[in-house]
């Protein structure tokens, strides 16, 4: 499978990497089919390492640390952040072959981001804008992750097409109909996609309750932001009918989907709202209800209909040939798959004059 390269994949949380000191665990995570391991330098710069020794392939991970250098936990090699062995417990002579692939990593708005292609070309510059997800007075924010047993771009199938909601999450935020009263598009600006839903004169949506009384009438948004790969924020919002949006208010979510390899997706969410920093109670209710949504609602549906083609994908088989029916709300997901099938093979394009150029 191919993978977009100039892009920024989520490798986890800024927690996970844990404080700024030489016993921070770090995490190992795989993405894009390489188990790479992040952890902090003591002046608490992200790293990023393959997480395999080059001598009998021992995960680092397992290994100590020295400072800064990554101990093998196997036969004792040392190895610096750039990724080349500093120690050889055996000999003074470090073997010519004893480097390990470093890639580049940003810390940003609490999030750990992978660059996809090459650490020179990393681009800052083209991280997401998530600046909503750290917690500030008055705002707090509630993360969550799971492992979903399917390939990441059905992920974005149903992030993008989310009039599934009147089906799916019955047990939890159901539109209560509002969807059909709704108006969907899709709109794109240079290479971000936006999928939206507006609900104009509705009564006040599950997410609005206790908020507007139950004989308002409302306007209700749903606006999805889409980046390639697969790098969403999701904002809802309800304010009195007629209203500027300001009268009423706008709760962000970060949905981004990290392929952990083909057949694998790490999902990341959060959910931030204006209230408390310290209200311990009504974090765990919200975050029991996005785990009941995510968890039990979206994952279970969404891997049963991708094991439901996964062997005639592995049998060399793609998702247009398996010929998908259209209903016109789910042309999000659809333009996501072209765009990104697109940039891809730009890149692959653009490689290959690279190479043309070289070989003439």
């Amino acid at each position: 499978m191919s993978y977009l390269r100039t892009a920024w994949y989520m490798a986890g949380w800024s927690n996970e990497l844990g404080p700024n000191d030489q016993g921070s665990a770090g995490f190992t995570r795989e993405i894009c089919g390489r188990r790479i391991f992040f952890y902090r330098l003591q002046n608490g710069t992200p790293c990023a390492i393959l997480d395999r020794c080059p001598h009998r392939f021992a995960p680092l991970s397992l290994g100590t640390r020295e400072g800064d250098m990554l101990v093998c936990p196997y036969h004792g090699l040392g190895f610096g952040p750039d990724g080349k062995c500093t120690r050889n417990p055996f000999s003074d002579r470090i073997p010519a072959a004893a480097t390990i692939p470093t890639f580049a990593v940003e810390e940003r708005h609490g999030i750990v981001w992978l660059w996809g292609g090459e650490p020179d070309a990393a681009d800052p510059a083209l991280i997401p804008d998530f600046s909503f997800v750290p917690d500030a007075p008055g705002w707090r924010t509630i993360t969550g992750y799971t492992l979903m047993e399917a390939n990441y771009e059905y992920g974005t199938d149903n992030l993008l097409d989310l009039s599934h909601i009147e089906f799916v999450h019955k047990g939890s935020f159901a539109g209560q109909g509002v969807i059909f009263a709704g108006e969907h598009s899709v709109q794109q600006d240079g290479d971000t996609l936006h999928s939206n839903w507006w609900m104009p004169g509705i009564a006040p949506p599950s997410v609005a309750q206790g908020v507007f009384p139950p004989d308002a009438v409302v306007d209700h948004w749903l606006e999805m932001r889409w980046n390639a790969p697969a790098s969403m924020r999701l904002n809802i919002g309800v304010c009195p009918h007629g209203a500027p949006r300001e009268a009423g208010f706008e709760l962000p979510q970060a949905h981004i989907l990290t392929p952990a390899n083909e057949h694998q997706t790490h999902y990341f969410w959060s959910s931030s709202r204006p209230n408390e920093t310290d209200n311990v109670q009504l974090d765990e209710i919200l975050r029991a209800m996005f785990r009941q949504a995510f968890d039990e609602e979206d994952k279970p549906l969404i891997e049963a209909a991708y094991a439901n083609i996964k062997a005639n994908l592995q049998a060399g088989g793609d998702f247009w040939a398996e010929k998908p029916l259209s209903l016109g709300i789910d042309q999000g997901g659809t333009r996501a798959r072209r765009l990104l099938e697109k940039l891809i093979a730009q890149e692959g394009a653009g490689e290959n004059q690279t190479a043309t150029h070289k070989t003439a």
